[in-house]
Formats: C-alpha cells, structure tokens, sequence
C-alpha cells in the first residue's frame, strides 16, 4: 500500500495531546511509523514535505520529521504535470500547498492522501476527478492500520 501523508500527520505528535483525538491520532502515526519501518506501509516523500519541513522554526522537530521522511519508500521531484495539477486542483477550490501536495499524490500513483485536515478532506471528496483516495488520519487508521 502506497500512502502520501500530509505533513501535519508527522507533526501531529508534536500537538497538544490534551484533546482526546489528537492524542489518538498521535499514537496511530507512531504506529503507521512502524509499520513503514517494517515495509507495510509504503510512504511517499516530496519536494512539497521537505520544503514545508524545512520552514519547521523547531530544529528538533524538524531533524525528527527529516529521519521520519528518509524512511520514504519514494520521492516525488519537481515536474511540470504536477505545476499543472496543482493549478488544476486550485482552481476547484484546493489551494497552494495542499494542491501540490494531492498533485505529488497523485503522481506518486499513491492508494491515499491522508490529512488531519478535515475540511480539506472533506474539499478533495468534492473533486471529481481525483486520483488518490483522500482520507482523514482517523479515517486511515481505523481502516488500514487497526
């Protein structure tokens, strides 16, 4: 199974484990982390995930999220069909690096984007012509990792 996280998955556990869901979503990404580590989950890494982590202003977070994306199974590089996707995807109402992200998904020939993003989730099941399933990281988990 070939899967492209949205970045806020790897910095989920990094978020206020107070709130219930975010402590549960925290506890299925170090799961899905070791199931990549053991090649049952094939992630994708991109252009788009290492500049956005690169932005990270916490040096710890981002080596952390830099050695969780080394574990890729492949990288997605720069090209013009993912320019043009992501302007395709942001003309229905996906936009900037949430469209290029789904492009390099998409490229990726990935089973699922997943995000926990649920309004942008929710937006890319409004897209017609999608190419990636488009799950929240609740949705995933509780059907591909429990």
């Amino acid at each position: 199974m070939k899967v492209y996280f949205d970045l806020c998955v790897y910095n989920r556990p990094f978020d206020d484990q107070i709130q219930p869901r975010i402590m549960i979503e925290s506890l299925g990404v170090v799961t899905i982390m070791a199931l990549i580590g053991g090649k049952q989950i094939h992630s994708i890494n991109s252009f788009v995930l290492d500049y956005e982590n690169r932005k990270n202003p916490n040096p710890e977070r981002r080596s952390f999220i830099e050695k969780l994306l080394a574990e890729s199974s492949e990288f997605i590089r720069p090209n013009d069909s993912i320019a043009k996707r992501a302007w395709e995807l942001e003309r229905k109402g996906i936009m900037g690096m949430d469209a290029f992200h789904v492009a390099c998904a998409e490229q990726a020939r990935a089973d699922y984007f997943v995000s926990c993003d649920d309004v942008l989730v929710r937006r890319l099941g409004g897209v017609e012509d999608l190419k990636v399933r488009a799950l929240s990281l609740l949705e995933f988990i509780s059907r591909e990792v429990l």
